[in-house]
């Protein structure tokens, strides 16, 4: 696939995963674009569509990973993350996830926002399902504790 196709199909999506990990644009923008960097000189040769993407997943993750622990990471203001045709209940929600903890927030972000299975998902992060079944329950629990706090006392 050409890069530009590439960055049509997945960059979006791509975007997303790293604005919510890294919580800056800029951050993100930058992630993205080492993303398709690394796409470009080192992928694999892919069988499936799914696994392109598994993969460009799976690397940008990596690379959120990689710049929150090689710099300090300073955070958006929470109001620039919210898209204008969001209801204030769905803003508040993504303000409650962007609080998880990361490893949790990764899981969150991939079974509900990215529609992943738990399979997929241990797939994608190297941890067995068990481990991904347990971040997501617990990831849960967080997100309530957060939501419960912030916006419902």
């Amino acid at each position: 696939m050409n890069a530009r196709n590439l960055v049509n199909i997945y960059g979006d999506m791509l975007y997303r995963i790293c604005l919510m990990s890294l919580r800056n644009h800029a951050d993100a923008e930058d992630a993205v674009q080492e993303v398709f960097l690394k796409y470009l000189t080192r992928a694999p040769d892919f069988d499936t569509s799914e696994h392109e993407k598994a993969w460009l997943i799976t690397v940008a993750l990596n690379q959120c990973r990689n710049m929150l622990r090689s710099q300090r990471i300073i955070p958006t203001d929470p109001e620039l993350l919210h898209p204008p045709e969001n209801p204030p209940e769905q803003n508040q929600i993504l303000d409650a996830l962007m609080q998880v903890p990361g490893k949790f927030r990764e899981v969150l972000i991939l079974y509900y926002i990215e529609g992943y299975k738990i399979k997929e998902i241990s797939q994608i992060i190297g941890k067995g399902q068990s481990a991904v079944k347990m971040r997501l329950a617990k990831g849960k629990k967080l997100l309530e504790q957060i939501y419960r706090k912030e916006y419902l006392s």
